[in-house]
């Protein structure tokens, strides 16, 4: 749920002061996006897909894996809570702070009911307007994941494999996603 302030929009700041009462706040354009904790399924989706991330960001090098709760900045005093993100490493060293994440480049949402919207229109324009590389937008109930690139006016959508290569040197991170969604869905 989006929430406009009275009078004018909502600064970084206002943001970061708000409560820690379970909620999910970001700040996307002067505007306050609401919401809810998440459900186990999400959350089941987003640590099996940080799982695969993180292994591959750690054996290479790249940077950092997060996940939310987070508070990146986008360079342009939003405040981003992506489900999962990677950072590039800094002088070799991978972020600790916030302010140290900078544009990361690769982020990811597993959709849920209530940020479906957002995830696929407010947030991917922010992102790209921002300079993230690559963004993932991961629908667990249809089982399959958008990639969509800086600039791309439409996704390119993926059913069986899904593919990321954050340094052209490296070998790609390859996804089956059949065994990640079979793993997401694991009672």
């Amino acid at each position: 749920m989006a929430m406009r302030k009275s009078g004018g929009f909502w600064s970084r700041e206002e943001v970061l002061a708000l409560p820690e009462d379970g909620n999910r706040y970001e700040l996307i354009d002067g505007e306050l996006l609401v919401s809810p904790s998440p459900r186990g399924r999400h959350q089941i989706a987003v640590w099996e897909l940080a799982r695969l991330v993180d292994d591959y960001v750690r054996r290479y090098r790249v940077g950092r894996t997060g996940m939310a709760p987070a508070d990146l900045d986008l360079g342009s005093r939003q405040v981003s809570q992506p489900d999962l993100f990677v950072s590039r490493a800094i002088d070799g060293r991978r972020p600790v702070e916030w302010d140290e994440y900078g544009i990361p480049i690769l982020i990811a949402e597993v959709l849920s009911p209530s940020t479906e919207r957002y995830d696929r229109i407010v947030k991917r324009a922010r992102y790209q307007a921002s300079g993230v590389a690559v963004y993932w937008i991961v629908d667990v109930e249809a089982r399959l994941v958008e990639t969509w690139g800086l600039g791309a006016d439409s996704p390119l959508v993926q059913h069986h494999t899904l593919e990321w290569r954050p340094d052209p040197v490296l070998a790609p991170l390859v996804i089956d996603l059949r065994a990640y969604f079979d793993a997401a869905w694991a009672a």
